[in-house]
């Protein structure tokens, strides 16, 4: 089954664009996940367990690395094409 996911991750920190960049870069060591990027959130998309274990693993790391940090998500259980524009 696939998983189309947003997410966005709100640090709780001054310099608050460095750890949203790192995350950002961290998600494209998962070559078999798409991924695009906007100014409001970074959407992904592949199998569902993929995509769940690699949100669990990069949250985590970023909370280890950054400290506090909300991350705001939305799941849609299908695949979606991020290339669509309207």
């Amino acid at each position: 089954m696939k998983l189309t996911a947003e997410i966005s991750m709100y640090p709780f920190n001054e310099n608050y664009l460095e750890p949203i960049q790192w995350f950002i870069e961290r998600l494209r060591n998962y070559p078999n996940i798409t991924r695009t990027t906007n100014a409001m959130a970074t959407q992904v998309c592949g199998d569902y367990q993929e995509v769940m274990s690699m949100l669990a693993t990069e949250m985590e790391a970023a909370h280890s690395k950054w400290g506090k940090a909300v991350f705001v998500c939305k799941f849609i259980g299908s695949e979606l094409d991020l290339t669509h524009k309207e």
